[in-house]
């Protein structure tokens, strides 16, 4: 079953047609004489702004389901559109931000040359790339560390630049791999707010990976929950907490309530009792 979004914020576009559509999509992974279906018929649409989490045990086929959404790998079977198009249109057309698991940055450039990069590489002028780069900085808090390296900083400052970075083209949509799993539990609850401020701002829809209920909760208007191999998607659960969230967010009783939603969903994927 296909489920429509919901717009969740005022930023949020009313759109009458999804900003991404999967129809029986399915991942199969062959090689050596094995095969391993990584994702089975899956059927998603996400509206313009939304922020959609994806959630599972490992090799569930999250990272599969986006990488297939940024024309990375190729599915072997069903449809997929991205802002109306091809997703190996979507990428020619640089329609998305990738922000990966690792900052994945240049330590021979600094900071802003590390965000300017893709302007560079699409032949922005250098007053241009540096315009953009420096507003970048300044919305994601590093307005000072422009010349400083990915070497002085830490880790959850390394990806506030990662995602300036994928933001520097002004994509419509962000697309993030686990990109604070490495984090400490402080640092990571700091960027998740960051990030929540950084997506009512810009208005994107982003479609975020993780293995932490209380990450998908506090973050998403909508949660994937998906099973084991074969990755299917069990439930789509709507979060209905107010906008602005913050700490009280997590400390209120119907945030308990979701994230048992997302753990009782995933339990009935059988996640807990498969080996991952």
């Amino acid at each position: 079953m296909t489920v429509q979004a919901q717009a969740q914020t005022p930023k949020q576009a009313a759109a009458t047609k999804p900003v991404i559509e999967t129809k029986d999509l399915t991942m199969i992974y062959r090689g050596r004489g094995t095969e391993t279906i990584a994702l089975q018929n899956a059927n998603l649409s996400i509206r313009a702004g939304e922020f959609i989490s994806l959630i599972g045990p490992s090799g569930c086929g999250k990272t599969t389901l986006l990488r297939l959404i940024a024309n990375l790998i190729e599915p072997s079977s069903g449809e997929i559109s991205v802002a109306g198009k091809t997703p190996q249109q979507a990428r020619l057309d640089r329609e998305y931000g990738y922000v990966f698991q690792s900052p994945v940055l240049y330590d021979w450039r600094s900071v802003v040359a590390n965000v300017m990069l893709p302007l560079e590489i699409m032949g922005y002028s250098k007053s241009k790339r540096q315009e953009r780069a420096v507003k970048l900085l300044k919305m994601v808090g590093l307005e000072h560390f422009h010349k400083q390296f990915p070497y002085q900083l830490s880790g959850g400052m390394q990806q506030r630049v990662s995602i300036a970075r994928a933001l520097a083209f002004d994509p419509k949509l962000l697309l993030m791999d686990e990109p604070f799993g490495a984090l400490d539990e402080i640092t990571r609850e700091s960027m998740n707010l960051e990030l929540l401020r950084i997506w009512q701002e810009t208005g994107k829809t982003i479609v975020f990976v993780t293995h932490s209920i209380p990450e998908a909760v506090f973050l998403s208007s909508r949660i994937v929950v998906m099973t084991p191999r074969p990755g299917k998607i069990e439930r789509l659960i709507a979060v209905d907490l107010s906008y602005p969230r913050g700490t009280e967010t997590r400390e209120s009783a119907r945030f308990f309530e979701l994230a048992t939603q997302v753990r009782e969903a995933l339990r009935q994927g059988h996640s807990y009792d498969t080996e991952t």
